[in-house]
């Protein structure tokens, strides 16, 4: 990404540069985690298949036991102390999903079960309840839900609810052993599987689970008998039964197990009922059971994602402040993976079922407005006047044809990347436009060409040369003897190969190498389309074509001291060649005699220069003649426009305002009229007795500020030019610009619209206001750039995310002319790059480098809010922030995380604009929450799209490329975004703001 930032991730590119080969070790480890997960996942599920038939066979043998012999209670318990029970395991008569909370923070726990949709680890009460913590050291987790406390804040167990206690089970009279206490609890679930595989034979009776924190005395296991006995579930004769099975026994009393703790609520009048105690009297219906249930159970863990989750986790993420492993399913939250890192999205309690989301592109679509910029920093011969009145020149992958006189424009859009050259047909209708190479989101090369088009329709005519050209079209020229019938083309390899094309066949008529230096310019004689020159560092070449040959003589100074660079040349009424050259002078180029005492028998004709002309200090950039036979010159170092005469005797000069650089090109309107096209990205109109005024203006280099006013059509900019600049989206000009020290990365403006703010690189930033211009306040956070800087909806806030990791709030007073810093969130491990407040003011979402969401409580002092679950149904007065759930569909597969640079959601709340690292600007619905979301795509940038943003009406979408400083103005069409923006437009307060007038055109 090109950005000032340096990429969202420099460590992770300065190490994928270092070690290539990182990437592929971790997905060793990781595929060596998943082997092992697999065998151990297999064994958990025959394990769990052996302790399910040890749980329900368990109650049996000692009931068989006690109705026997009632003193083997006592030989049963000294059995469990010696196969290691301790008594502070507890013993589980049902399913060993179960998570049992550690006896130091009992509480009580939703059981872990078998859903429908073949998950673990998901609640399967309606009500939202505390979760287990588990204690397995690799999936240990802390899930307390919206509005628990840690388990020292919660209310005391026995206040709760009220257990059943063992004591209850003792014969009247008969005291319990001290410290024994056991209870039993319902298992949520347990009696959902036991309706369905045992509707039929059992009525659906009710599942419940022992937890046992001592070892089982006599008395217990009799108290236990007397109220079999009572309720009736199982009778003495049943106990006598053979199909008890002693055979598994021995496995049944050495198999450790583990259940939850679940309430029975005081006042249940409800039977107690031990799982399976009626059917134990047929041992091949009840094997056959107990088989199905334990293949369900293989198969639940089979199915399951959360132990591969985890293991992904676990090897991908070290972990960050405020983040939790997740235990949560996909009915609660979702991961997303970056450069192997797992964020998580909360899903919103208002979405009920997430599988069902169904993404659609929005209903609404943009139209190309109007484009802001000009390139005139490296290009030349770039700028034409049609006979239409309208001005012809590029920026970025636009070619714009600017109504002078209607202040109108329309667009050629149909290159794929940046355009570098232009010129006009001798027919004053037809364009040629070359473009350079590029590169798309999968890394394929985008061809250079060269695009023939219609001006009038905008038609492409022709596309020439796809697949021929390398890098780059760097000039191209039509030939004017035949009427335009060949096009030379000039591209950007070592070589810069020179190729002559048919125009109407679109085939190659000849090519040969040009030379290694660079080329500024080609041209085909005015009179013989054979002859074609080229100019450049250090040469001008002579070319002649003859049976799709070339040959080239060079153009000798002699005594005439070699320039640097030939910048630039013409052909003169009487044929001769003008060259402008880096010294300053206007060089006549002639035929002559061959020198035959200097170059030696056989010499041929050669071209020399026969005049030299000073014109300028420093550079010729551009030579322009005119209809009479005059001659325009344009100066780099002095800005100097000079017309010459036909011999080259200086009339007129004019120079202009140094804020707009050196003349780059000029283009004759009507003899009198002029455009002139700067090397600071500006096209001037005027005369010389009126002199220039700028009709288009532009940014110099990189941009990143953004920012649109909360009730006004116009917005401010800045970037690595030092330049910030407020724009109208309404009449389409540049209102006002000032000149930093150092260069904005950021801006936003106070909502009451008077005053903006700008953040710069070196961690200062500064309030201005809109009608003054002047610096209301500045202060300095930290030494590093700034990131974003917003504002609070009602505007007593300001938020300055800095590289520095850390966010400063800010009181703002005094209708944003005074600040006071109130505090400042720390907890993020890399630099700041979006954040948004809440609807209320009270909360900031924040993202990171490394791909972190955190959630902040400014209220309460700057304070990180460490469980991001409960965040998840906050509304947000603006959505910026790359990473979160209602955003999360905009990032493509595969993303490395640099991929999105912005992103700004709508007014209304309808669609979201996204800025990529591929030149596009993407339109999605909002909220798009899932993978892989459709959306409307729109090119125009020739860099990555740094920032976007709607205005305050959502009737225009504003878009900024970074390294080809452009600025594109979408139209927001179709959809409801009519309606919204009455709407917003009828709510929107009048701004003290009014807008300069655009100095007088003629």
């Amino acid at each position: 990404m090109d950005s000032s930032t340096n990429s969202l991730d420099d460590a992770s590119a300065d190490g994928s540069a270092e070690f290539p080969d990182r990437a592929s070790m971790m997905e060793v480890r990781l595929q060596a985690q998943e082997d092992e997960i697999t065998l151990l996942k297999s064994s958990l599920a025959d394990a769990l298949r052996r302790i399910r038939l040890h749980d329900q066979l368990l109650p049996l043998l000692k009931q068989q036991l006690i109705a026997v012999n009632p003193a083997s209670a006592r030989v049963l318990n000294q059995v469990c102390c010696s196969d290691g029970c301790p008594s502070s395991r507890k013993l589980s008569s049902s399913s060993a999903y179960d998570v049992i909370p550690h006896p130091a923070t009992s509480e009580l726990s939703d059981s872990v079960v078998t859903k429908a949709n073949g998950h673990i680890g998901s609640p399967v009460s309606l009500k939202q309840r505390p979760r287990a913590a588990t204690l397995d050291r690799w999936t240990q987790t802390e899930a307390p839900l919206p509005g628990q406390n840690t388990w020292q804040d919660r209310v005391p167990l026995h206040r709760r609810v009220q257990s059943l206690q063992l004591e209850d089970a003792l014969p009247s009279g008969q005291p319990a052993v001290e410290g024994t206490r056991a209870k039993l609890h319902r298992v949520p679930g347990l009696e959902e599987e036991d309706e369905e595989q045992e509707e039929d034979e059992e009525g659906g009776e009710l599942s419940w689970t022992s937890s046992v924190e001592e070892p089982i005395q006599p008395t217990t296991i009799r108290g236990l008998q007397r109220d079999d006995f009572q309720d009736g579930s199982c009778s003495p004769e049943e106990l006598g039964s053979p199909s008890g099975s002693l055979r598994t026994s021995e496995q049944n009393l050495s198999a450790p197990r583990s259940a939850p703790l679940t309430p029975i609520h005081e006042g249940e009048k409800k039977k107690l009922v031990r799982r399976n105690s009626e059917k134990l009297v047929n041992p091949e219906k009840q094997r056959k059971r107990l088989d199905k249930k334990a293949a369900s159970s293989a198969n639940l863990l089979i199915r399951s994602s959360s132990l591969e989750n985890r293991a992904k986790e676990m090897v991908a993420s070290t972990g960050s402040p405020g983040s939790r492993r997740g235990t949560y399913n996909q009915e609660q939250s979702i991961k997303m993976f970056i450069r192997g890192r797992p964020i998580t999205m909360y899903i919103p309690s208002n979405i009920l079922n997430y599988e069902d989301l169904k993404m659609e592109p929005p209903s609404e679509r943009l139209e190309l407005d109007w484009v802001y910029g000009y390139r005139g920093r490296d290009c030349r011969a770039n700028l034409y006047f049609l006979p239409t009145g309208e001005a012809v020149y590029f920026i970025a992958c636009v070619v714009v044809l600017y109504h002078i006189k209607n202040r109108t424009q329309r667009h050629y859009t149909n290159h794929t990347d940046c355009v570098r050259c232009l010129t006009l047909h001798p027919d004053k209708v037809r364009v040629a436009s070359g473009q350079t190479a590029g590169v798309d989101k999968d890394g394929k090369p985008l061809q250079p060409c060269v695009n023939i088009w219609n001006s009038t329709t905008l038609d492409t005519l022709q596309q020439i040369g796809l697949g021929t050209f390398q890098r780059g079209v760097g000039s191209v020229a039509f030939s004017f003897a035949d009427s335009g019938a060949f096009l030379c083309v000039i591209d950007d390899s070592n070589e810069h190969m020179m190729s002559v094309w048919d125009c109407s066949k679109g085939t190659k008529h000849a090519e040969v190498k040009n030379t290694n230096e660079a080329v500024f310019a080609v041209e085909f004689n005015l009179s013989d389309s054979s002859n074609i020159i080229t100019c450049g560092k250090s040469h001008v070449y002579f070319w002649t074509l003859s049976a799709g040959q070339f040959t080239k003589k060079q153009g000798i100074f002699g005594k005439h001291k070699k320039p640097k660079f030939i910048q630039c040349f013409v052909f003169s009424l009487t044929g001769d060649v003008l060259t402008g050259d880096s010294e300053g002078h206007i060089l006549t180029w002639g035929k002559s005699a061959a020198d035959v005492k200097t170059l030696g028998k056989g010499a041929k004709e050669t071209l020399q220069i026969i005049r030299q002309t000073r014109a300028h200090e420093g550079s010729v950039f551009t030579l322009c003649t005119l209809q009479g036979g005059g001659l325009l010159s344009g100066g780099g170092k002095d800005r100097k426009i000079i017309r010459w005469s036909a011999d080259l005797a200086p009339e007129r000069e004019c120079e202009i305002p140094e804020n707009y650089g050196a003349v780059r090109t000029i283009a004759d309107v009507d003899g009198e009229e002029l455009l002139v096209g700067t090397t600071r990205n500006a096209i001037l109109r005027g005369t010389f007795s009126d002199g220039f005024v700028a009709i288009v203006q532009g940014h110099v280099d990189e941009m990143w500020g953004l920012a649109t006013h909360p009730s006004q059509n116009i917005f401010l900019t800045c970037g690595h030019d030092r330049q910030v600049c407020l724009w109208n989206t309404e009449e389409h000009k540049l209102d006002w610009c000032i000149t930093l020290e150092e260069y904005g990365l950021c801006a936003d403006f106070c909502p009451n619209g008077s005053v903006v703010s700008v953040g710069l690189n070196t961690g200062r930033w500064l309030a201005l206001d809109l009608l003054t211009r002047e610096v209301v306040f500045e202060s300095t956070d930290g030494n590093e750039q700034l990131s974003v800087m917003r504002y609070s909806p009602d505007g007593s806030f300001l938020a300055v995310g800095s590289h520095d990791n850390f966010i400063y709030i800010y009181n703002v007073t005094e209708s944003g002319r005074r600040y006071i810093r109130s505090g400042k969130c720390n907890g993020h491990s890399s630099f700041i790059t979006h954040l948004d407040w809440s609807k209320d003011g009270k909360y900031i979402m924040s993202n990171s480098g490394d791909y972190e969401i955190l959630y902040w409580d400014i209220a309460a002092g700057c304070k990180l809010l460490r469980n991001r679950f409960e965040s998840k149904d906050r509304k947000w007065a603006s959505y910026t922030c790359v990473l979160g759930f209602h955003v999360m569909g905009v990032w493509l597969e595969g993303s490395d995380g640099t991929d999105i640079n912005a992103l700004c959601r709508s007014h209304s709340e309808r669609m979201v604009a996204v800025a990529d690292d591929f030149c596009k600007v993407h339109l999605f619905q909002y909220p798009c929450p899932k993978p892989k979301a459709p959306s409307h795509k729109y090119r125009g940038h020739g860099s990555h799209v740094t920032n976007v943003c709607f205005t305050h009406n959502d009737s225009h979408l504003l878009s900024m490329g970074g390294k080809d400083t452009c600025i594109l103005q979408w139209r927001v069409t179709g959809g409801g975004g009519v309606e919204s923006r009455e709407r917003l437009a009828s709510v929107s307060s009048t701004s003290p703001y009014t807008s300069s007038p655009e100095p007088g055109t003629s």
